[in-house]
């Protein structure tokens, strides 16, 4: 396939922090599907089997967790990348990697660790996913982190658009090794982001439902699902309700990418080159102006159903405590965390408590359960809920 000119070209790439001898086209591979395979390969990847997606170490081997999403969300990523002519290797390449930063319980992690370092420039898990991948991730003898091109990075540090106040994390990456934060992301960048908001509005309705959280009745009567789930209907009368449910899922995807297409296809005409997208003062990937309202009103209706369901907050209010207690352990002896994260950390602040914060936030959820009924003598109670 040619691609579009206004594309990210692997051959054209501005390269990596740490360059390599042989410019990074050693072997049969571009520069984007050696960064896909880094992050494949990566440990901080494969923890993504046990991290949150919706619900805290579920019981269930039914439902998501970080990993199966992030492979959700490639899949809808690489087949609009496709029809739209972009590189395809980087655009799942970023959406593969973009939720490695997330600690253990997803949002309630992120907030308890945000909290720990309140006195030391906070926590971000999109910032801890740069910092990850650039420094933590270090499997190489040349150089610290998976080296990956700066197109993979600086999707991933500003695929929601221009990053104007950088947390720390950021900002000191951004000054090794400048990733032009005030600028729009690629197009693979852009599109590896709505992916994310396709992909978990409507998996995220599949585990509501099996775990009895979402309401059927309110759910099939929300307007931005009523027209497929009809559909549906007609198609497919009598036939079991699970089977429909899956199928309103798939019809909804359905629906989601091709408005995107159709609205980025408009929004193209006029933009020839990488730069002119980075330059264009707005992101081009979009839905059009009435599935974004109607898209925005659907999601307000899954964080008061689902997402902010009063056992969902109280689940997080344990997990938020149980890493409280954590990140206290490990600043009062430290030498209860493992022998590497021990010799590497620092004598002085704020480097010292940001160390212990990376630690934590590499944990797994049943890693850091575990950690804690070590520690404390105990598991907490109430951290599962499905």
């Amino acid at each position: 396939m040619t691609l579009a000119p206004y594309a990210s070209d692997p051959a054209r790439t501005r390269g990596r922090e740490y360059p390599v001898e042989d410019g990074g086209t050693r072997g049969p591979r571009s520069a984007y599907q050696r960064d896909r395979d880094r992050i494949v390969h990566s440990i901080a990847f494969r923890r993504l089997r046990y991290k949150t997606q919706v619900f805290i170490a579920p019981d269930g081997d039914h439902y998501r967790v970080r990993l199966t999403h992030s492979l959700e969300v490639a899949q809808v990523a690489r087949v609009i990348a496709r029809l739209l002519r972009l590189d395809e290797d980087l655009t799942e390449a970023l959406a593969l990697a973009h939720d490695i930063g997330h600690p253990p319980f997803g949002h309630a992690g992120e907030e308890a660790l945000d909290a720990a370092l309140h006195k030391a420039g906070g926590f971000d898990h999109n910032a801890n996913c740069l910092r990850t991948l650039m420094r933590i991730e270090s499997p190489y003898c040349e150089h610290d982190g998976l080296n990956l091109t700066w197109e993979t990075l600086e999707g991933l540090a500003k695929h929601n658009g221009p990053v104007s106040n950088p947390n720390w994390a950021l900002g000191e990456l951004d000054a090794a090794y400048n990733l032009e934060l005030g600028s729009y992301a690629s197009l693979e960048a852009q599109v590896a982001a709505l992916s994310d908001d396709i992909a978990y509005d409507n998996h995220d309705i599949d585990d509501g439902l099996r775990a009895g959280f979402l309401d059927l009745d309110e759910l099939l009567a929300h307007p931005f699902v009523t027209d497929r789930w009809r559909e549906v209907e007609r198609r497919f009368p009598g036939v079991a309700r699970s089977r429909q449910l899956a199928e309103l899922i798939r019809s909804q995807i359905g629906f989601m990418v091709n408005d995107l297409l159709a609205q980025t296809k408009a929004n193209l005409i006029g933009i020839e080159s990488v730069h002119d997208v980075r330059t264009a003062g707005r992101q081009l990937v979009t839905f059009s102006p009435e599935v974004e309202e109607g898209e925005r009103a659907f999601k307000r209706f899954m964080y008061e159903k689902l997402y902010y369901h009063p056992e969902q907050l109280e689940t997080a209010r344990r997990a938020r405590a149980l890493l409280a207690e954590l990140y206290a352990a490990y600043s009062q002896e430290p030498v209860l965390m493992e022998e590497s994260w021990i010799d590497g950390l620092p004598r002085h602040e704020p480097e010292r408590s940001r160390h212990i914060a990376d630690y934590i936030a590499g944990m797994t959820d049943r890693y850091a359960i575990a950690c804690h009924a070590q520690i404390y003598g105990s598991t907490p109670e109430g951290l599962r809920n499905v």
